[in-house]
């Protein structure tokens, strides 16, 4: 049997992270492909130097909407207590009831 779905089968209870590491990369590669289009025929360096130092991960909202980037995201992007950083938030799952 030849199964369409050449990806790999993830356990319902992962679907929801799979789908939103999808729809990331979706919205990453139409950046990138926004960045190539703009400028003076063509990429801007700074803006590639700025895509470099960027991290995707999953975490949970905390008290007072808290959110925390894991330590090896911290170390990879040498960021450090007080320093100033951007976010984008895509909500992955809800647990309300």
């Amino acid at each position: 049997m030849t199964d369409e779905n050449d990806g790999p089968t993830w356990p319902p209870m992962f679907r929801g992270w799979q789908e939103a590491g999808e729809q990331a990369m979706e919205q990453q590669q139409e950046i990138i492909s926004q960045m190539m289009q703009t400028g003076a025929g063509g990429l801007d360096m700074n803006q590639l130097g700025a895509m470099s130092q960027t991290a995707t991960f999953k975490t949970r909202v905390q008290s007072g909407g808290r959110i925390s980037i894991p330590d090896a995201e911290r170390e990879a992007l040498d960021i450090e207590e007080g320093d100033i950083v951007q976010t984008v938030v895509i909500p992955v799952k809800r647990n309300r009831e």
